[in-house]
């Protein structure tokens, strides 16, 4: 099954500058519990982000070229795959838009914020195909820049 799994600020907004606009340590941890023992599934330039192979998980990179640094799959290989496993889709932005037909979850975070000029969105969810499941406001933590809800979605 594909899941995907981001956070987003009040407009959408994923990304600016190639990193997270934010510092959200209560939802790093959201992600961590959530993807933990999973496979996540990434484009390139969000591996090229990471500070390394995040612990107990298996990394596939979606690329064309094959890599030594780490697994890689065609988006073809990610579908048939999907059919056996749970895979974790974790961006960017391309990604996540290429994958949304396919995906049956969907774990959102809102950051309550509005980045100013991104350069990268989630894809937006139609309510008509994916059903809000689960809802959960979170007030910052002392690690936190911001209040943040966390919703699961389904098809």
């Amino acid at each position: 099954m594909i899941i995907m799994i981001y956070a987003c600020d009040e407009n959408n907004a994923i990304g600016k500058d190639g990193d997270l606009p934010w510092r959200q340590s209560t939802d790093l941890q959201h992600f961590k519990s959530i993807t933990s023992g999973g496979t996540i599934v990434m484009g390139r330039k969000t591996w090229e982000s990471l500070p390394g192979k995040l612990p107990n998980r298996s990394h596939i990179v979606l690329t064309r070229g094959s890599r030594s640094d780490v697994e890689t799959a065609t988006f073809d290989d990610i579908l048939e795959m999907a059919k056996s496993q749970d895979l974790f889709v974790i961006g960017g932005g391309e990604i996540y838009e290429l994958f949304l037909p396919h995906a049956e979850i969907i774990h959102r975070t809102i950051i309550h914020c509005i980045v100013e000029q991104p350069d990268t969105f989630a894809p937006k969810i139609d309510d008509l195909i994916f059903t809000l499941d689960e809802e959960k406001f979170v007030e910052k933590s002392p690690r936190d820049q911001y209040d943040m809800t966390f919703q699961k979605l389904s098809k």
